[in-house]
C-alpha cells in the first residue's frame, strides 16, 4: 500500500513538471536533448521531464533608451544625442539560438549605428531633417538584427544637446536672417508703391481734370469738425491760363492789347 502511494506521488510530481502554460503574448522554445524542436504556444502543453527544456520568449513590442552619445558631426560640431528604439521578436527560435542576449545585442547595435549616422550628418540636417535620420537609423538597425529574428519598428532621436557658443551663434544668425527679410520686404513695398505712383501720374497727365478730383478727396480727408478754416486749392487750369497770359505780355516785340 505504501509503495502504491509513493508511485502516485511520483506520478503527480512528474505530471506537474511536464505541464507548461504559455500566455497569448509568449512562445515557448523547446529543446529536446539539446536539439531545437521548435516554438510552442499559446496554451497548455506537455514536456518530457529531464529530456525537454523550454525557454519562454515574449512577442510584445519592447523598447529601450539609447544612452546619450557624444558625436562630432560632419561639419565638426560636438553634439550629444540620445534615442529610443522599439522592437519585437518575430522568430522566437532565432532570438534564442542565434544570439545570447537579444536585448543587449540590439542595444549595442543601436548605439554604434547612431554614432555612425549622426557623425555623417551636418548640424543643420540634424535640426531640420530628423525624420530622414530616424528612417535611416531604423533601416540599418533592422537589417543588422534581422538574422536574430528581431524586427525594429521605430527609432527616434529624442534630444540634441549642442554647446552654448553654438546656440548663441545660431541665435545671431536667425536674427540677421530676420533683418534681411525685413529689408527685402520693405524694398519690395517701396518698389510696388513707386509703380503705382508712376501709373497714377500717367493717368493724371492724360486727364488733367483728375487732379481736381484728387484735391477734393484730399480736402474731405483733412476736413474735421474741429476745423474752422479750410484752404481750397486753386484749379490748375486757371493757373495755366494766367501763366500763359503773363508770358504773352512779357514777350518783347509784341503789341499790348
Amino acid at each position: 500500500m505504501g509503495s502504491v502511494i509513493f508511485l502516485v506521488i511520483i506520478g503527480i510530481i512528474i505530471l506537474m513538471a511536464s505541464i507548461r502554460v504559455v500566455t497569448e503574448y509568449e512562445r515557448g522554445v523547446i529543446f529536446r536533448l539539446g536539439r531545437l524542436v521548435g516554438a510552442k504556444g499559446p496554451g497548455l502543453f506537455f514536456l518530457i521531464p529531464i529530456v525537454d527544456r523550454m525557454v519562454k520568449v515574449s512577442l510584445r513590442t519592447m523598447n529601450f533608451d539609447v544612452q546619450p552619445q557624444e558625436v562630432i558631426t560632419k561639419d565638426n560640431v560636438p553634439v550629444k544625442v540620445n534615442a529610443v528604439v522599439y522592437f519585437r521578436i518575430i522568430d522566437p527560435c532565432k532570438s534564442v539560438v542565434e544570439v545570447e542576449n537579444y536585448r543587449f545585442a540590439t542595444l549595442q547595435i543601436a548605439q554604434t549605428t547612431m554614432r555612425g549616422v549622426v557623425g555623417e550628418a551636418e548640424l543643420d540636417e540634424l535640426l531640420s531633417k530628423r525624420e530622414k535620420l530616424n528612417d535611416r537609423l531604423q533601416t540599418i538597425i533592422d537589417e543588422q538584427t534581422d538574422p536574430w529574428g528581431i524586427k525594429v519598428s521605430v527609432v527616434e532621436l529624442k534630444e540634441l544637446e549642442i554647446p552654448d557658443t553654438m546656440k548663441r551663434a545660431m541665435a545671431r544668425q536667425a536674427e540677421v536672417e530676420r533683418e534681411r527679410r525685413a529689408k527685402i520686404i520693405n524694398a519690395q513695398g517701396e518698389y510696388q508703391a513707386a509703380e503705382k505712383l508712376s501709373q497714377a501720374a500717367e493717368i493724371i497727365g492724360k486727364y488733367p481734370q483728375a487732379i481736381q478730383l484728387r484735391y477734393l478727396q484730399t480736402l474731405s480727408d483733412i476736413a474735421t469738425e474741429q476745423n474752422s478754416t479750410i484752404v481750397f486749392p486753386l484749379p490748375i487750369n486757371l493757373l495755366e491760363a494766367l501763366n500763359e497770359r503773363f508770358s504773352a505780355r512779357s514777350k518783347p516785340g509784341e503789341k499790348k492789347s
